[in-house]
């Protein structure tokens, strides 16, 4: 189990733009796919889809520490999938960057 002390999270919005709703959909599944699948260092990736406004997403990520997130931004599946196919059919793109705060007894 990771130290819950070096645990760095990405949380990311994104607003598509309408006619690639479900090609960015597609796209950031098999990305999530590749991630779980090929990187030790992730802990979590999970993607959401607004209920109240299709076409924005939000992506949380948690990983054992902040060098697997920097190896995760240089994987090839990141590089192609979410930098080569995904961000250039963004209207909008936010990421935040956080430390977990470690909990007593977990």
């Amino acid at each position: 189990m990771a130290n819950q002390a070096e645990i760095y999270c990405v949380a990311a919005e994104w607003r598509v733009q309408p006619e690639h709703i479900d090609t960015v959909r597609r796209l950031l599944i098999e990305a999530a796919a590749a991630v779980r699948q090929h990187e030790p260092g992730n802990l979590l990736y999970i993607a959401h889809e607004s209920a109240d406004e299709p076409g924005r997403f939000f992506i949380y990520e948690q990983y054992a520490d902040q060098a697997a997130q920097i190896a995760h931004r240089a994987a090839p599946h990141f590089q192609d999938l979410v930098l080569g196919q995904i961000v250039p059919l963004l209207a909008e793109r936010h990421t935040s960057f956080y430390k977990l705060l470690p909990v007593a007894g977990q």
